[in-house]
């Protein structure tokens, strides 16, 4: 196998450091079903893969979002029970997304009220 054939595996401290998650976290994460199977060494130590990494890239923006753990995991769910269930991921992260677009017409008229008082005080 060639060095540009060989995957790269990262442990789970590399892991931590890269995505800013306690090993902890990414152990609980594999153990409620939030990360799909991670692989083993043979001594049983996790070998995390770019692909990992990407998939909790994207647990790091759900979880911006305000999704719910349980939403989160049933999204998981449904990824790894194939392409069947499309549309009722589509429909979560839909729903995710209006929530999202609330979110920030709320706070985009908290910006306004910020600014008219910081103006208010700026002419004082």
């Amino acid at each position: 196998m060639s060095v540009i054939e060989r995957s790269v595996h990262y442990t789970i401290s590399e892991v931590a450091a890269l995505t800013g998650l306690s090993a902890h976290t990414l152990r609980w994460y594999e153990r409620i079903g939030l990360m799909p199977h991670v692989d083993r060494s043979h001594t049983g130590q996790r070998r995390f893969s770019q692909r990992d990494l990407d998939w909790l890239a994207f647990v790091g923006k759900l979880r911006l979002t305000g999704m719910p753990v349980a939403s989160m995991v049933r999204y998981a769910e449904l990824v790894r029970e194939g392409d069947h269930t499309r549309d009722e991921r589509r429909e979560l992260l839909e729903t995710t997304r209006r929530d999202v677009m609330s979110r920030i017409a709320e706070l985009q008229d908290t910006l306004a009220v910020l600014d008219i008082k910081i103006s208010h005080y700026a002419e004082a």
